[in-house]
Order: structure tokens, then C-alpha cells, then sequence
């Protein structure tokens, strides 16, 4: 293993807007090697998320950003290929944010076993990672949907939407998404079993919304924020809930956020808006992948994932997920 190298990118600037590549360093140097309690894992596939642009902010958020210098934060599966430590051998697979790197030692914390025989990686970066225990406990523990509702969600066809919607039919819900474009409407219809999707590049969604949603909405999934947030805020029912998941229109913005114009619907219509971040249910992830997988085992539950080769190209495909070219969940095959 010693002459292995570890290619790698690090936060060199706080980005103004988008993020470019002189934000980021670029480095190729030797493979560490585990010590007593440790382990050394060569990582496959690196998961590209909006949350990323957030993390390179400084201030306060709901996680630490990314230091100066550091290795830039982000969810990633792979192979232990060495190890020192007790719990985990060569040949497992596992997941953890160990960052955009091709190898990352580790003394285990925040690492996960994962079983390739049972999915395919890159679903443990997806609807069997994090965006599906987004997905599962943003949309059952604050949106507590029940059978018969009218459930919106925005970004319907991406990483997040696209397990929130299948769990809303599951859970007997009416799904209607929002998404860009024709091709990824389709899909969220004729793959995902979305009722109906309403394309926002064709021109304002009001119209959509009235004829999808004509008794209104009881809950609003939002990953998106901005003009589209404010339309379903027009078409809130009575104790209607919003999940503030994302606001990808929002986070290159070089001028204040734009916050919700029609935020009194809340108030006529006795409605709540709440924001959630999914590290707050660290302790139930298990319970959540054991649903999700088992919904995946029923054949209830699909994910599409966009594999872009190459860690080199990493700052140019992140970029890919503001432009919306992606098609399903953004992942960077090492």
C-alpha cells in the first residue's frame, strides 16, 4: 500500500456565490497508514450535496463549517483495506463522511457497515444514506402525514424528493412534485408514482398548483426555498405543515436570502413551518435504513443516482447541482 497515493481537495477560500476551483487545493500525497484503533479505507464513491456550499460559509450554523486548509467535508462509501481495529476487518464496505479524498484513515466513529451484495454503493449514498434518512424522518416526524393528504414536494426527482415522494404514496398520501423540466417530471410520475409534477421551467406554478392541489396543501417538502416556497404558501390548508429541508435557489445568492413573502397564509391558516436538519435523529438512524431498506427489498422503494468518474473533476461537478443538471442523487465516483 505504500506507494499508493491519496488525492484530495481542501477548502482554500470562502466562496463569493458559486464556488470555483481556486476556492479549493488540490493535493496528491502518500497513503497514511493505520495505527493501533485505526483504520484505512479506500473510498469509491463521494456524495456530492448542496449542503456542501453551506458548510464552506463561515458563521454560525447547524453544523461547524469547514476550516481553511481542511480537507472539504462530505459523505463518502468504501472498502477497508487495512486495519487495526477490533470492529472491522478488510474486505468490509462502509459509509461515513470522510471527505473528498481517495483514502481517509479512521478510528471508526461515525462509520457504518454496508452490504454491497444487498445494494449497489452508491444507494447507501442516497436513498439508503443520508438523503433517504432525510427524507424518511422530515417527512414522518414533521410532516406527520396521514393517509388521504395532498403532499408537495420541490426538487421532486432529486436525492431528497425522491424517496419524500415515494413515502407519501406509501404512507397513503396524494404526491404531487415540483421539478425542472420535462424529462425529470416524467420520471417523478411514471418511475416514482408521483400523481402528478408540475415543471417550474415552463413558466409560474400557480396554475399546477391549482389544478393538482385544488383543495390545497397539508404539507409542503421544500428543498428549495424562494419564489417556489412562496407559490405553495398561497395554497396552504387549514394546519397545513412546511419542511424547511433546503433552499438550493438560495445558497450562492451574494445578496440577502429572500425570505417568504406570503408567510401570513401561516396564519390564516393556523399552519406551522419547521425547519429540520437530519443530525438531529443521529440515535434512529438505524431504525430508519432498516424501513428504507426493507421498502427497497419490496420492490416499494427506487433510487436513480447521476455517477460522474473522476475526483479531479470535483469542483466543476458539485457545480452541477445549482445549474440542476443532475439527474437523481449527484455522485462523484472516485
Amino acid at each position: 500500500m505504500s506507494n499508493q497515493t491519496n488525492k484530495l481537495f481542501r477548502l482554500a477560500a470562502r466562496p463569493v456565490g458559486m464556488a470555483k476551483r481556486s476556492d479549493f487545493t488540490y493535493e496528491e500525497v502518500p497513503v497514511a497508514q493505520p495505527n493501533d484503533g485505526e483504520l484505512l479505507v479506500k473510498i469509491q464513491y463521494i456524495s456530492l450535496d448542496p449542503a456542501m456550499r453551506g458548510w464552506m460559509n463561515a458563521g454560525k450554523s447547524y453544523i461547524p463549517p469547514v476550516e481553511i486548509g481542511a480537507i472539504m467535508r462530505a459523505g463518502t462509501v468504501g472498502e477497508v483495506v487495512a486495519s487495526r481495529h477490533p470492529q472491522f476487518q478488510v474486505g468490509d464496505f462502509v459509509s461515513g463522511t470522510q471527505g473528498v479524498q481517495s483514502y481517509a484513515i479512521s478510528n471508526g466513529k461515525g462509520l457504518v457497515k454496508v452490504d454491497p451484495k444487498f445494494a449497489p454503493l452508491p444507494k447507501y449514498l442516497n436513498a439508503l444514506g443520508m438523503p433517504g434518512i432525510t427524507a424518511y424522518f422530515g417527512l414522518l416526524e414533521v410532516g406527520l402525514p396521514k393517509a388521504g393528504e395532498t403532499v408537495v414536494i420541490s426538487a421532486a426527482s432529486g436525492a431528497v424528493g425522491q424517496v419524500a415522494g415515494q413515502i407519501a404514496k406509501i404512507k397513503g398520501c396524494r404526491a404531487i412534485g415540483i421539478a425542472g423540466g420535462a424529462e425529470k417530471c416524467d420520471y417523478a410520475v411514471k418511475e416514482l408514482g408521483y400523481d402528478a409534477c408540475i415543471d417550474y421551467k415552463r413558466g409560474p406554478i400557480f396554475p399546477g398548483l391549482a389544478q393538482n392541489c385544488p383543495e390545497g396543501v397539508d404539507i409542503y417538502f421544500d428543498n428549495v426555498g424562494g419564489d417556489i416556497l412562496d407559490a405553495v404558501l398561497t395554497r396552504l390548508r387549514m394546519k397545513a405543515r412546511v419542511i424547511i429541508c433546503g433552499a438550493i435557489s438560495q445558497y450562492n445568492n451574494t445578496t440577502p436570502i429572500v425570505g417568504p413573502k406570503n408567510y401570513m397564509s401561516l396564519l390564516v391558516n393556523r399552519a406551522r413551518m419547521e425547519g429540520m436538519v437530519v443530525f438531529d435523529w443521529a440515535p434512529r438512524y438505524g431504525e430508519a435504513v432498516r424501513q428504507l431498506s426493507q421498502w427497497m427489498a419490496e420492490g416499494r422503494l427506487k433510487s436513480r443516482e447521476d455517477i460522474v468518474e473522476g475526483i479531479e473533476t470535483f469542483p466543476e461537478t458539485l457545480l452541477k447541482l445549482f445549474s440542476g443538471e443532475n439527474f437523481g442523487k449527484l455522485v462523484l465516483k472516485v
